[in-house]
Formats: C-alpha cells, sequence, structure tokens
C-alpha cells in the first residue's frame, strides 16, 4: 500500500503548464459553435477566419511586429523547423550553405541543424558558451562568412534557464546581412518579445510554455527574410505553412500570450523571489551541490542544479514518491543514461553533470512549496548518496 505524498506540488512548468481558465474559456466555441473553416467563404467559415486575424493581430502587437509577419503553427518544434529549414534552402540557392548555431540548443533546432548537414551537405559552425552557457557575441560575428545562411541561437536555455545576449548577436547579424533565428520557447512568458529590439529575423514560440494549449505555436517572419515552406498544400499562412488552422488553438495562443504580457511583471516578481528562495534553501542545506546557469541573468522562474555522486533520475523518482513534479537534464537513450548535452557544453564533468536536476516554477506556486521541496530533498539526497559507490566525501 502507497503512503499518499504530504502535498502536490508541480515544478516543471519549463516542460508544460495549466491551461489558463480564460484561455479554455476563449477557445471553447471554437470547438462546438464557430467551428467552420477558415478557408471556407460562408458565415461560419468567415468567422473563423475573422478570429484568426483578431489573433494575429494580438500576436503582433506584443512582438511589435506586422501582422502580416505571424505564422502559425502546430509547436514551437515546427516553428523551429520552419525557421531553419525554410531559411537555409531558400539561401541554398544563392550559394550559402553554412549556419552558425549554439552547442546549447533544444534538440527541434540541434537535431534539425544536424539533419541539414548530414542530409543535405549544409555546414555549421557551433560556437562555444562560457561555464554559465553564455554565447560571446563577438564568437558569432567570427564565425560569418559569405556563405552564412543562418545564425540561430536560442533566448533563454530549457535546462539551465540563462539568457543569451540576443539584441547584442542581433546586432552584429543584421550588419552583416545574415538572417537570424531565435528559439524563445522559453522565453515567451517572462521576457521581452520586441523583434526590433531583439534585432532577429525569425523567432519560435509555444503557447503551452504560457498557459497556453498544446498543439499551436507561432513563428515570426520579417518581411522579405529567406523562407521556403516546409508544409507544402493550399495557400494558408501566406504560402509559407500550408494546413487548415488549428482555430481554437490559435485564438488560446493569442489569449495566453496576452495574458502573460499583461502580469509579465508581476509574474516574474512572485517567481523570481520563490526561485530564490528555492536556490538559497538547496544550497544551503545540502552539500556538493551546484548550481548551474548564470546565477543572476537567468530566466526568472528557473533554478537548476547539479548533486555530486548521484543521478538525477533517482531523485526525480524519490521527488515524485513525496509528490514533487521535477525534471532532469538527462535522457534515457538505448537503455544507457546520457548526460545532458547541455551541461557537457558548459564544461560540467560528465560523472557530476548526471546528477542534474531542474526546478522550474509557476504562477500558482507558494511559499509552503519551496519549503516543503527544501524541508524533503536533503533526505532525499543523503538516501541516495549512502547507496551510492560514486559519492566520496
Amino acid at each position: 500500500m502507497t503512503t499518499k505524498p504530504v502535498r502536490t506540488v508541480y515544478l516543471d512548468h519549463a516542460a508544460t503548464t495549466a491551461v489558463d481558465p480564460r484561455v479554455v474559456e476563449a477557445m471553447l466555441p471554437y470547438f462546438t459553435e464557430k467551428y467552420g473553416n477558415p478557408s471556407s467563404i460562408y458565415a461560419l467559415g468567415r468567422e473563423a477566419a475573422a478570429a484568426i486575424d483578431q489573433a494575429r493581430r494580438t500576436v503582433a502587437e506584443i512582438l511589435h511586429a506586422q501582422p502580416r509577419d505571424i505564422v502559425f503553427t502546430s509547436s514551437g518544434t515546427e516553428s523551429d523547423n520552419l525557421a531553419i529549414k525554410g531559411c537555409a534552402f531558400a539561401q541554398r540557392k544563392q550559394g550559402k550553405n553554412h549556419i552558425i548555431t549554439s552547442p546549447i540548443e533544444h534538440h527541434a533546432v540541434g537535431h534539425t541543424v544536424e539533419q541539414l548537414v548530414k542530409e543535405f551537405g549544409f555546414e555549421v559552425t557551433v560556437v562555444p558558451v562560457d561555464r554559465y552557457g553564455v554565447v560571446d557575441p563577438d564568437d558569432v560575428g567570427r564565425a560569418i562568412t559569405e556563405r552564412t545562411a543562418l545564425v540561430t541561437i536560442m533566448y533563454a536555455n530549457n535546462e539551465v534557464g540563462t539568457i543569451e545576449p540576443i539584441p547584442e548577436i542581433g546586432a552584429i547579424t543584421r550588419q552583416k546581412g545574415v538572417p537570424f533565428h531565435t528559439d524563445a520557447v522559453q522565453a515567451g512568458g517572462s521576457l521581452d518579445l520586441d523583434v526590433e529590439r531583439l534585432g532577429v529575423d525569425f523567432l519560435s514560440l509555444s503557447a503551452h510554455k504560457f498557459y497556453g494549449p498544446k498543439g499551436v505555436g507561432v513563428l515570426y517572419v520579417r518581411r522579405f527574410a529567406p523562407l521556403m515552406p516546409i508544409l507544402t498544400g493550399g495557400g494558408h499562412e501566406r504560402n509559407r505553412r500550408a494546413s487548415t488552422e488549428n482555430v481554437p488553438g490559435i485564438v488560446g495562443l493569442a489569449t495566453a500570450l496576452r495574458l502573460a504580457h499583461e502580469r509579465r511583471e508581476e509574474e516574474n516578481a512572485h517567481v523570481a523571489r520563490l526561485r530564490d528562495r528555492l536556490i538559497q534553501g538547496i544550497l544551503s542545506t545540502i552539500p556538493d551541490v551546484q548550481l548551474t546557469g548564470h546565477p543572476t541573468n537567468r530566466l526568472p522562474n528557473s533554478a537548476s542544479f547539479v548533486f555530486h555522486g548521484i543521478e538525477g533520475e533517482a531523485i526525480l523518482l524519490n521527488l515524485d514518491l513525496q509528490g514533487v513534479s521535477a525534471s532532469s537534464g538527462s535522457a534515457c537513450t538505448s537503455a544507457s543514461l546520457e548526460p545532458s548535452h547541455v551541461l557537457l557544453a558548459m564544461q560540467v564533468p560528465v560523472e557530476i553533470a548526471h546528477g542534474s536536476l531542474r526546478l522550474t516554477l509557476g504562477r500558482e506556486n507558494t511559499d509552503e512549496d519551496v519549503d516543503y521541496v527544501v524541508s524533503i530533498l536533503p533526505g532525499i539526497v543523503e538516501k541516495l548518496r549512502a547507496m551510492s559507490p560514486m559519492y566520496h566525501r
């Protein structure tokens, strides 16, 4: 017989978020009442098309873009793929086959670039990061050549929360005339999305990271930026992404982004205070643990650590038994545990990188949630270390 946890604490908001009830309310009519295909010319179709147009205007206003620059997709992954492949293939016609990226990108970017290299003959330069996971803009500038088709650097890292110097990189790419994409999926609900200030030509978002529905994303495409469609069929999204639009999802995304934008300062202050309380509590009560990512220039809700001598997955399983949902940077592949590529790129030793833990807070978390985690985690770590042949003090 299993014992019910004392409380339930969700600390994996970087993975996904609950849909805001106001978002659900906005979406509901488009499932059963206003269900028309937006490409149809009769009233039900025009009603759906009008909802998409309004959503496009809402997103564009928040990004300080033009509505024509907004492409709705099925996810952040698709947005990344469309930006990278679409730009790369369009630029290849001009004899440009070189891509610049970083070693800490989400797999939606990293694996896409790898495919372009392995299957389509593109070349790649991977600029390094420092021990905090920060890209040096000057490294990007030095890597650009006359054959560079695209630079793709994420806005904020999904594992360690480090925020990259996107405006500085954007100034360099703009001056050199090279298209610049940023994966802003983790930044969508908490950082400035003004594409003019960021200096980007492409920007990817995903609704379920900021209390919107799963299965819908955005790609901002600066006017005249080179882009070849990846999905072909109808002329949807100004011929940039064929497929009947997910009207409820698009309405939900725009509503969620508007709510996040309106409450950004208030919610950032709330989660940053809890984050700092969590970091201080863990570092002060558990020996041989390190904060990963930049100590200050990080997402307001993100706290990430490595624990010496134990596996991150073991910590996760024990936290789950006590009602806490969290994440690790490791991935289980081919029955072997691989350390996070992000931590390895930050020069974290392999034996320590295995012990990664990511705790990401959200609007519903409280001081009591943080205190609960800080009260149970030391015991979990101590128990696992007592059983671990890797841990020696």
